[in-house]
């Protein structure tokens, strides 16, 4: 009895965290350039029961375990809105963004100018180009941003913004402010910018809903069966304590 309510435990745990990411899907559906992440499951099988209760030899018990996140890096809608400080990235690269615990890297290029002229994103970090960060003058106008990633300005060549990608892009880290830590960069050679655009989140609010009341429906379920089982231990301990009565 203690087994069975310990694989349940086990199960209502992983749907707890599983209901966490997707709540937090759901919350970002709005965020430029979110990419949402999903839980991969496992089975955990332990050698022999922990109950010894029972006659007969023991036997493995299967548990459930959340193995890893996923990051789910397919593309977002596409928005113009003719901002010259708005760029989104059409392929697998990342903006380098430079934090004050390191380089980071993201997928929203919703920038914007900081009181020095520095090109930042919506946190001020300072976003960076192969030199380092790019920065504008007071009196410069007609910032124009190619597909390659060349900055230009009504001064001339202000820089080119590095991109970067990643072999093996689930090894980043999601961190807060819609940053990703971690990973080896190289040079992006197959992502096109395009100014004057941003790329919304890849969330999809009709899936993310559907999949918050599957797990709700199926932790509901877990809890019942733990209360059930609670119940059958309880009336066999009570008849044991009548039977030795």
């Amino acid at each position: 009895m203690e087994n069975a309510q310990l694989i349940g435990l086990s199960r209502q745990i992983a749907l707890q965290r599983q209901m966490d990411v997707v709540a937090n899907n759901m919350a970002n559906i709005n965020t430029t350039g979110f990419k949402a992440e999903d839980l991969l499951f496992e089975e955990f099988i332990m050698p022999v029961a922990r109950d010894r209760d029972f006659q007969g030899g023991d036997q493995p018990l299967s548990y459930v375990q959340d193995w890893a996140t996923v990051h789910d890096l397919s593309g977002g809608a596409m928005v113009q809105t003719g901002s010259e400080l708005d760029v989104a990235l059409n392929g697998d690269g990342f903006f380098a963004i430079q934090t004050p615990a390191g380089e980071r890297w993201s997928k929203s290029g919703a920038f914007q100018l900081n009181a020095g002229g520095t090109l930042v994103d919506t946190s001020g970090n300072p976003v960076l180009g192969q030199r380092g960060p790019i920065t504008f003058g007071p009196e410069e106008t007609g910032i124009l941003i190619g597909k390659d990633g060349t900055v230009s300005s009504s001064a001339g060549p202000k820089g080119t913004l590095r991109l970067v990608e990643f072999d093996n892009p689930q090894a980043l880290t999601r961190e807060g402010s819609n940053l990703y830590a971690g990973g080896t960069p190289t040079t992006a050679t197959d992502t096109r910018v395009m100014q004057g655009f941003i790329e919304k989140s890849n969330v999809s609010g009709v899936t993310a809903m559907a999949e918050m009341i599957r797990v709700q429906r199926a932790y509901e379920s877990a809890a019942s069966l733990a209360s059930r089982q609670d119940d059958l231990r309880r009336s066999a301990i009570q008849r044991l304590g009548d039977a030795n009565a």
